[in-house]
């Protein structure tokens, strides 16, 4: 095969390169489809195909379905052509995504520990700890064509920078993962590539405009308008978790007081555990409070799993907060669709009703009827993959 993209020059270059990126999105096109989206002959887009079916880009799927007549061929991205990897980098651990070249997720390996900190060296060591990984899973490494990777905060992925992982002015970590990493890099936040990976591996797909809301130890939000993922002009939107919302004198992480996350995130959740557990409400971690153990969110977590029924109302709490957000949300956006992901929606028994019942409170009848709310399939595996996902659109020069 020839050398990626890098080879797709000379004659046809710009047919092929917009071919990639047509075939990116769909799941099979036929010539004539191809033709129309290309606007030029349909012999003409027959070479061009054959040409990159020779290469190794294209293969044929399969037939399209008609009633009459012969079924013309279907061509897409050929399986063979070469992996994507996705990051999601987490506090003390990171997930890790392989996909094929169409997208279908062939890897995936969850809480690979590592803590990433903001210096050059660490960020060496981490691309280390990936490259390792990936040496013990069954790929050929120098066919990975392209990494994705996720980080907590202000992300522009034009750019590359960081500002939750800053390094310096003249160097933006996107550019100092791809030194190490020796592939193209697309760097982008985890609540943006979360969305992404939840809205292109489901039926979500098909909605227009779809909402993610990242509840982990933060609040994020990931948000696909009109069927492209939504960046703002600095790449940093999204950012619910710090909407002035709440009249609760909590400080927040970002300096301001009463923003939402102090009252909807897994960090309002080990605050609120913590207040109840120092007022004496009995609880299964009661003990471990009383001896100074340092409480985890999986500590928590666990006892909402084993029906603890202070922890129960903790997230009930947390689920009333953040369902009256959302219903700001369905007035604002009227949207197809919102999704729950993150840490805390493996609560789904528990946090879902009371969010369900602020949103019937508080939203517009006639818009959040038009809505539907699920929590996340996806689950702990939405951010690697659609960091793998993203990966691929942008090098393909997809629709993102």
């Amino acid at each position: 095969m020839k050398q990626f993209l890098d080879d797709i020059h000379g004659r046809y270059a710009a047919e092929k390169k917009a071919l990639l990126a047509l075939c990116s999105n769909g799941t099979g096109l036929s010539v004539a489809d191809l033709s129309h989206e290309l606007g030029t002959s349909i012999p003409k887009v027959t070479r061009v195909v054959n040409e990159m079916i020779q290469d190794g880009y294209l293969a044929e799927l399969g037939k399209q379905e008609s009633t009459t007549g012969r079924r013309p061929s279907l061509y897409g991205l050929n399986p063979d052509a070469g992996f994507f990897v996705g990051i999601d980098v987490c506090q003390h651990y990171f997930s890790l995504a392989i996909t094929d070249f169409p997208g279908r997720v062939l890897h995936f390996t969850d809480e690979i520990p590592f803590t990433l900190v903001n210096t050059e060296e660490s960020v060496r060591q981490m691309c280390e700890a990936i490259q390792a990984h990936l040496a013990g899973v069954n790929i050929d490494q120098a066919r990975i064509r392209a990494y994705g990777i996720n980080l907590t905060g202000r992300v522009n992925h034009s750019t590359g920078y960081s500002y939750s992982f800053f390094i310096s002015e003249q160097k933006p970590i996107r550019d100092v993962f791809r030194q190490y990493l020796g592939k193209p890099v697309s760097l982008e936040n985890d609540s943006r590539a979360m969305a992404y990976g939840e809205y292109m591996s489901s039926i979500a797909r098909e909605e227009g405009t779809f909402l993610f809301l990242n509840v982990g130890w933060g609040l994020g939000m990931g948000m696909i308008l009109d069927g492209k993922l939504f960046s703002g002009k600095s790449g940093f939107s999204g950012e619910i978790g710090h909407f002035p919302l709440l009249d609760n004198n909590q400080f927040c992480r970002c300096g301001k007081i009463g923003c939402l996350e102090t009252g909807a995130s897994g960090s309002a959740l080990h605050r609120l555990m913590r207040e109840k557990l120092s007022e004496g409400r009995p609880s299964l971690l009661s003990a471990a409070y009383k001896a100074g153990a340092d409480l985890t969110m999986d500590d928590i977590l666990d006892a909402i799993r084993r029906e603890d029924v202070t922890a129960i109302e903790c997230i009930e709490q947390i689920g009333s907060t953040l369902g009256k957000a959302v219903a700001g949300l369905i007035n604002l956006f009227n949207p197809d669709m919102v999704v729950i992901g993150g840490r805390l929606s493996v609560t789904e028994r528990y946090l879902m009703p009371p969010l369900r019942s602020a949103v019937n409170k508080y939203s517009l009848n006639l818009v959040n009827n038009d809505t539907i709310i699920r929590v996340s399939r996806l689950g702990n595996e939405a951010g690697a993959i659609g960091a793998s996902l993203l990966s691929k659109s942008r090098l393909l020069g997809g629709r993102v």
